[in-house]
């Protein structure tokens, strides 16, 4: 059924979830021992019926399938994966490591995205 949907809907959909998983991690401080997927997927169902368009362009019937919703949750899977084990960028590392020479703080990041987490975070320790 998924698959059955337009490539902008796909888009749009995978887009959902990486802004709405980044924003629950910056919530909770990128911090594992808070993590709570039933938290997450209520924080994604909360922004894509406050923020997303295409859900009023998936058909109800597609939208209460039972398959739908496993392909969802694969999809939410396979999003959070890729972010997961994108890694920080060169640039990403040496402003972060700047600012914490400078901040004398030693946090720490695995991913593109946390680090984009923490760089924001030590700019506005900066301040």
């Amino acid at each position: 059924m998924y698959k059955e949907l337009s490539s902008g809907i796909k888009i749009s959909i995978t887009r959902s979830i990486s802004t709405s998983f980044e924003t629950y991690l910056a919530s909770i401080g990128w911090d594992e021992e808070r993590f709570s997927m039933e938290d997450f997927i209520a924080s994604w169902q909360t922004y894509f019926q406050e923020n997303a368009a295409w859900i009023e362009k998936i058909p109800a019937e597609i939208l209460m399938s039972a398959e739908f919703h496993e392909e969802m949750a694969q999809k939410i899977d396979e999003v959070i994966a890729k972010i997961l084990n994108e890694e920080p960028t060169a640039q990403q590392v040496e402003t972060i490591e700047a600012l914490q020479k400078e901040l004398g703080t030693d946090y720490s990041y695995d991913c593109k995205a946390e680090a984009a987490y923490i760089e924001q975070l030590l700019k506005e320790k900066q301040k």
